[in-house]
């Protein structure tokens, strides 16, 4: 996270099954819905929360939470956030 760029959390939900490991991991970042899909913040990953969102996403049993470079100072959404299960 060197260079003027961030990390941001994202969810591939065609691999996604629910398993629920990254809200358990992660939960200031990561909410579940009522079926146990992820639901990730918006926003970059804050630098103090960097190291967890690495292992949370290592530690998904189907890979499908990733961690992203942000451009500096956007604003970004999650993958999914588009509508369906995946949204908030």
């Amino acid at each position: 996270m060197t260079g003027g760029k961030g990390m941001r959390l994202c969810v591939n939900p065609i691999a996604c099954t629910a398993h629920g490991m990254c809200a358990e991991l992660l939960p200031e970042l990561v909410g579940l819905d009522p079926w146990g899909y992820p639901l990730i913040a918006d926003g970059p990953v804050p630098r103090h929360l960097a190291e967890h969102a690495r292992r949370a996403a290592a530690a998904c049993p189907t890979l499908a939470l990733l961690c992203e470079d942000a451009p500096a100072g956007s604003v970004v959404g999650a993958a999914g956030r588009r509508g369906g299960r995946h949204s908030a």
